[in-house]
């Protein structure tokens, strides 16, 4: 093989361990592109997995920064020698791609590529993906390819444990979103069952109210009490039970981008200018950043319902190998002291809750006319 018996077989068994480790699909063709770059010594590698429309659902380069991404533009469509890979199932290397017959070229900003390998990945006789690697680090034969038969057996070897490897997270995530759903159909019969007996209670109770107020007020003002207490309960039930299930959203895209999206979501919602600023922050354990997410979604409900505020500023920075989550707000503000001596919590328990459960800790500033800051920091993993 290129790179010698020895090196090749501790890197491509380095390759088969680092794609095993991984469950997300994204992360597996992460993987998958930059173990096939670095075991082939070439300059640029991607793998497009095809969707049903002539396009690719997700396609994932290794070799190319993010600035370079952007530039090139949308996904390509499923032509030339991709489609090719696709349509016909078999390996292309190529002394030029650019002189094949079936090269249809690429965006301005896009790479010059010269020698290419490609293959399909197979599952079965389906093809869920195109592999292809170009500009191998090597002289090049004249008029020829820098890739060997050697990388050809190897890129194939590499692409029979890919389609391993992609199968095996695809049912993960699949096996995810049923349970997701499963636990979302439960929980709307317990949404159901519990909040309906507290919505009956308190139809009866406000209609004795109703028969009472004429002829008997104090014993009216105690079913009216009454009332409010149910209300209060169905409310608290309500919330306990939604905030339950973690956000799809938040295992695909990550607790930046999450935030981001429903800051954006909710700026265009309220008439309060909402914003999101993140600095640094590298992943956290799932449940530290779960939780940072339901802190800030409770200061958010609270500044946006409760402050009459005309800013909302959420930031999350990291600090040491952890992260502090910030939501600001100039609204009416409030005595922390008070609010707990009145039984008036406004959240502030669950969000303690949550943030010490999580070994972080959680702080409050406010004063009448002065606005609100919540700010949670969380350890890192």
């Amino acid at each position: 093989m290129s790179h010698g018996p020895r090196s090749g077989l501790a890197a491509v068994s380095s390759a088969l361990l680092a794609m095993s480790r991984h469950l997300e699909v994204r992360d597996v063709l992460k993987t998958i592109v930059a173990s096939a770059r670095e075991l082939l010594d070439a300059q640029y590698a991607a793998l497009g997995v095809p969707d049903d429309h002539g396009g690719f659902a997700q396609f994932v380069v290794d070799g190319v920064s993010d600035e370079q991404w952007r530039a090139i533009g949308p996904l390509p469509r499923q032509h030339g020698i991709l489609a090719a890979m696709l349509r016909d199932a078999r390996i292309e290397r190529l002394a030029d791609v650019r002189r094949d017959p079936r090269f249809e070229g690429w965006p301005s900003a896009h790479p010059d590529l010269a020698d290419f390998l490609g293959l399909p990945i197979r599952d079965g006789d389906e093809v869920i993906g195109a592999l292809f690697l170009a500009n191998k680090n090597c002289p090049k034969p004249d008029g020829g390819c820098g890739f060997t038969a050697d990388d050809e057996e190897l890129l194939g070897i590499l692409a029979q444990h890919a389609a391993i490897a992609l199968t095996n997270a695809r049912l993960y995530e699949r096996s995810r979103e049923l349970t997701i759903a499963e636990e979302r159909s439960r929980l709307a019969h317990e949404l159901h069952d519990a909040v309906s007996q507290k919505l009956f209670s308190l139809r009866l109770t406000a209609q004795a109210a109703a028969r009472l107020v004429d002829r008997d007020p104090s014993r009216a003002k105690g079913e009216l009490q009454q009332v409010a207490a149910l209300a209060a309960e169905a409310a608290d039930e309500l919330r306990a039970a939604v905030v339950e299930l973690r956000p799809a959203a938040l295992d695909e895209d990550g607790l930046v981008a999450t935030l981001r999206t429903q800051v954006q979501v909710l700026d265009r919602a309220h008439s309060a200018r909402v914003t999101f600023t993140g600095r640094g922050v590298r992943a956290l354990p799932a449940a530290q950043e779960e939780a940072v997410l339901r802190v800030a979604q409770e200061a958010l409900h609270n500044a946006l319902r409760h402050s009459g505020a005309e800013r909302v500023d959420v930031t999350l920075e990291r600090r040491g190998p952890g992260a502090v989550l910030r939501v600001t707000d100039d609204g009416s503000g409030f005595d922390p002291r008070a609010v707990r001596r009145a039984g008036r919590h406004l959240g502030l328990v669950s969000m303690r809750d949550r943030a010490s459960g999580v070994g972080g800790r959680l702080t409050v500033e406010s004063a009448p006319g002065k606005g609100t800051t919540i700010e949670m920091e969380v350890p890192g993993g």
